[in-house]
């Protein structure tokens, strides 16, 4: 596996904890959302997001509202629902246990100090 292939299926596993994360902040439209998830640097891309939310929204975890304006687009707005706060809050703390595991094997040095 080379190191794009491996850093893509990194920001895969973590695209998901990321919209949920983002969502617990409050409602958002598709845009602003991958605005939003990719502010730090790119972790999803368009064609990413909205099968997620998709599928998130099949799952019950995130409800979705159409606003249409008078004026200018319609946009969807998505939400997280209890479901979808229980999950976030349940990845959030895997998430926190697993940095901690890794950081502690790849930074730890070995036995010549390296």
């Amino acid at each position: 596996m080379d190191i794009a292939a491996w850093q893509t299926q990194l920001r895969k596993g973590a695209a998901e904890l990321a919209v949920l994360s983002v969502l617990g902040r409050g409602e958002r439209y598709g845009l602003q959302l991958l605005h939003a998830v990719n502010a730090a640097g790119e972790l999803v891309t368009e064609g990413g997001l909205y099968p997620l939310l998709s599928r998130l929204e099949k799952s019950g975890r995130i409800a979705a509202r159409w606003d249409v304006p008078a004026t200018g687009n319609p946009r969807k707005f998505y939400t997280l629902t209890d479901e979808g706060r229980r999950l976030a809050a349940e990845m959030r703390a895997g998430w926190i246990a697993f940095r901690t595991t890794i950081a502690t094997i790849v930074e730890q040095e070995d036995e010549h100090g390296a």
